[in-house]
């Protein structure tokens, strides 16, 4: 029996519980499934299992535990092209909703205001890029969401020229973190792709290449210095999928594999997966680059959001 059928059986939540974690679910996944409090799970665990297993639990378990008390609170930026909107309309939408934000020329400066700037690569009449300033975990995600709102009241549009691109701050990264993202990135890059448009797959996109350049593996576990890593697998070029260059321009790690939208729930669960995956590869490396391999740092929510954009592109 699966962990869906269980929940759709009719029948107590203690019941459901037993049976969630005979199917080797931990206290915090069968609470965030039902809805329920930790104390709650960890009560029914305990009628059922004892507490001596404390000390027996898997280190996956562990991890799980770990990461799905995950606290977003990283400074992040993002970058979302468009058309279709007028930057001058666009910017006094913006602003009538509360958001400083000027129009500017292209440039890579951080402001601390949202700016919206040309980009070439765009293809479509009326294209731009919105740069958001520094924001900070949910309060960020809040202010994102009114930004959305906008872009979708104004009719902008996106099309396969256009992409979404998540910076991180990594003022406080090690090498060995540097390491553990890029060579987890490219493990999971196949499952990443599956849903994600063909057209950010593998090297399809000359704006975001694939991190799965030739013994990349072996490339990383060499090197010594960030600069040597970057010239390593990329050419210190930026167009990858994680792009290690803006780094030395804005003390950021950026994410540039999404494809273009203005829709909130995509782009706030893409950021949510990428903050989890950073805060999970500090000290963790994946190892076969499975879907299930997720499971070690999504909570339940952002697996089956994942799980059905993966069905999606799959029919």
């Amino acid at each position: 029996m699966t962990a869906q059928e269980i929940i759709n059986l009719q029948t107590t939540k203690t019941e459901k519980m037993r049976l969630l974690f005979e199917l080797g679910l931990t206290r915090r996944q069968v609470s965030e499934m039902l809805g329920v409090g930790y104390g709650f799970a960890q009560n029914v665990y305990a009628k059922f299992h004892g507490t001596s297993r404390t000390n027996r639990r898997t280190i996956q378990e562990l991890v799980q535990e770990a990461t799905f008390n995950f606290i977003f609170n990283r400074n992040f930026g993002v970058e979302i092209e468009a058309y279709g909107v007028s930057r001058r309309a666009l910017a006094l939408a913006l602003r009538n909703e509360g958001i400083e934000v000027q129009e500017e020329g292209y440039n890579h400066e951080t402001r601390s205001w949202w700016k919206i700037v040309s980009d070439g690569s765009i293809q479509g009449q009326d294209s731009f890029e919105l740069v958001s300033p520094i924001l900070n975990g949910e309060n960020g995600l809040e202010q994102l969401k009114k930004v959305c709102k906008v872009l979708k009241q104004k009719n902008a549009k996106v099309n396969r020229t256009c992409g979404l691109h998540i910076h991180f701050d990594a003022s406080e990264f090690e090498l060995s973190t540097w390491k553990n993202i890029i060579g987890n990135y490219a493990r999971l890059e196949p499952t990443i792709d599956s849903f994600l448009p063909n057209s950010r797959r593998g090297n399809n996109n000359q704006y975001c290449k694939s991190m799965r350049v030739p013994n990349y593996q072996r490339r990383i576990n060499q090197t010594i210095t960030l600069e040597n890593l970057e010239r390593s697998l990329t050419g210190r070029c930026r167009y990858f999928k994680v792009n290690i260059q803006s780094y030395w321009r804005h003390r950021t790690i950026e994410f540039r594999q999404h494809s273009g939208t203005i829709e909130f729930e995509k782009i706030s669960n893409w950021i949510l997966f990428l903050a989890r995956f950073v805060e999970f590869s500090k000290t963790n490396q994946i190892q076969d680059g499975n879907f299930n391999e997720l499971n070690q740092f999504l909570n339940q929510k952002l697996i089956n959001y994942y799980q059905k954009r993966q069905q999606q592109f799959a029919a």
